[in-house]
């Protein structure tokens, strides 16, 4: 049980704060305004240049190995639901470390799916 835990809590943090340093990595190399394959490359690079793109894709790949750890353990069916807190989380870091502006409808929202994941806890036992 504690392995579960440990292993939900890295697909939630960890995923949620690699998206949080993608984020921010890609506000630094700017918006998109071409898709030519040759400006994307371009911006690619650019990207590959920021500090916050490798924290990002190394908090990424945590995500990644716990997610596939935690399937391991248990059904899909219970896994995907419960990783759906990872929008809580989301949310919560987006206000918080990119100084989003987050509606009361938006946290409305997250509230519903934080209900639905109590729903599926209570459904296991």
């Amino acid at each position: 049980m504690l392995v579960e835990i440990v292993l939900f809590f890295f697909v939630m943090v960890a995923g949620t704060a690699g998206e949080v340093c993608l984020a921010r990595a890609m506000r630094t190399v700017g918006e998109v305004k071409d898709f030519r394959p040759g400006s994307l490359a371009m911006v690619a690079f650019r990207a590959l240049c920021v500090k916050w793109t490798w924290f990002g894709l190394g908090l990424m790949t945590l995500a990644f190995f716990s997610l596939l750890g935690v399937l391991t353990i248990e059904n899909v069916s219970f896994v995907v639901p419960v990783t759906a807190l990872s929008y809580a989380v989301g949310t919560l870091a987006g206000s918080l470390f990119l100084h989003e502006k987050v509606t009361p409808t938006r946290w409305a929202g997250v509230l519903l799916v934080c209900l639905g994941v109590t729903l599926v806890l209570l459904g296991k036992r």
